[in-house]
């Protein structure tokens, strides 16, 4: 892992764009982000504001944004169920993100969410990071390169837990994909700061209409949270090396400038980040074989999660157990994706493929003030998979053989 951010260059894209941000660089004061009331936000992009100099308020952000610890206000928004399913008895999760909310919190949420449930399988599958919810299955969400089609693909990876006793090879290798894929951050940072990038700064700017104003006012911020997160480093936990941080610090202006000039740059980032995640390096991720290879030899199964995301990974013949039909933010091709498993299943001699469903929901995103939130991903919750109980879905399910019940049977066997 890289010790600190690369350095920092101001990019010109425009004459104008370089003296306003040559104005920004002058500026020594101390204490806000910018130079105004605590009950005015800024509405306009008045750059000899700026505090170029890190802050007390951005110290205290930054601390806040990486800690570890719930306050009593985030503990509440994690235990707080977002709704009742008294009336289902069987639940299924294969793919969930506990992200840094301890599971203590994250089991009390799941109870309340389904007080009345009889069975259960509950496996986390963080990034990258083998854990275990219950102590008898640990999960895991690789991330891995297919050669045949050159894409970056993803594995949901499952293990009973006495199958991890010998597994330092696997551990290894997800040790070294996630601190590879945490280097995206590094990455996209200096995508926004480094000239040699100026054409993605270009690309970005096209794709959201941004101008100058915005993109100065967006290598303001991160300009800072580079010297943040260099001064930082050693106290950032691993959990929070993502893209993701440089958005959340973004967000937390949102207590200076007005929603609409952070929108705009939420904007401007994200599609800064979808560039990034393009043309990323893929030749440092092990290949999809590998993780195949490594994840049989010790007897863990193997799900493939929104194969729509990667559309010839269905042709791939891969030896896998089974492929996520729904995902909350891919639902479209559910019944076609059922009927594809249940017709390769017809002409398929050896164990069948199973159907399984994912919330894919990131724990981390509900400890957010609400007002920060991303309401898509916030609004997803652990074991709630409403197509399991849909009425037209239910028949393509019926004529697959699949239910919930039946999951847990047959992956539980596996897995054992």
């Amino acid at each position: 892992m890289k010790t600190a951010i690369l350095p920092s260059q101001n990019v010109s894209i425009s004459d104008s764009l370089k003296n306003k941000i040559e104005e920004t660089t002058s500026i020594q004061n101390s204490q806000p982000p910018f130079k105004t009331s605590d009950s005015i936000k800024s509405t306009t992009w008045d750059y000899k504001n700026w505090e170029n100099d890190l802050t007390e308020w951005d110290q205290e952000t930054y601390e806040n944004l990486v800690a570890i610890k719930l306050t009593p206000e985030q503990e509440a928004r994690v235990l707080e169920p977002a709704e009742v399913f008294s009336r289902q008895e069987t639940v299924v999760a294969l793919h969930w993100h506990p992200e840094f909310v301890p599971m203590e919190m994250i089991r009390k949420r799941i109870d309340a969410t389904f007080p009345n449930k009889t069975r259960e399988l509950f496996i986390p599958t963080q990034h990258n990071q083998i854990l275990s919810y219950d102590g008898v299955y640990s999960g895991v969400e690789v991330d891995c390169f297919a050669p045949q089609f050159q894409k970056k693909v993803q594995f949901l990876i499952h293990f009973e837990n006495s199958k991890l006793v010998n597994g330092d090879v696997f551990k290894s290798m997800c040790e070294h994909t996630r601190n590879y894929r945490g280097s995206q951050l590094f990455e996209l940072v200096a995508s926004i700061l480094d000239p040699r990038f100026d054409d993605r700064i270009q690309k970005a700017a096209s794709v959201t209409a941004a101008d100058d104003d915005l993109v100065a006012f967006v290598r303001w911020g991160t300009q800072k949270f580079e010297k943040l997160f260099a001064k930082n480093e050693s106290r950032t936990p691993v959990d929070h090396i993502r893209n993701k941080l440089l958005a959340n610090y973004f967000d937390r202006l949102r207590e200076h400038f007005e929603d609409r000039q952070i929108t705009r740059a939420q904007a401007f980032i994200r599609a800064v980040k979808k560039i990034v995640k393009k043309e990323f390096n893929p030749d440092y991720f092990y290949r999809a074989e590998e993780f195949i290879e490594e994840t049989r030899s010790l007897g863990g199964g193997i799900i493939i999660p929104h194969p729509e995301q990667f559309w010839p990974i269905l042709l791939a013949d891969y030896d896998v157990d089974g492929y996520e039909v729904w995902n909350p933010q891919s639902r479209q091709y559910t019944e076609f994706l059922i009927n594809v498993v249940a017709n390769q299943n017809k002409t398929h001699n050896g164990r069948k493929l199973l159907i399984t469903m994912g919330d894919d929901c990131h724990m981390g995103e509900k400890v957010k003030d609400p007002k920060v939130q991303n309401r898509e991903k916030s609004s997803r919750q652990i074991g709630v998979q409403p197509v399991w109980d849909d009425l037209i879905i239910r028949k393509s399910l019926n004529l697959a053989g699949m239910d919930r019940d039946r999951l847990i049977d047959e992956y539980t066997a596996r897995l054992n």
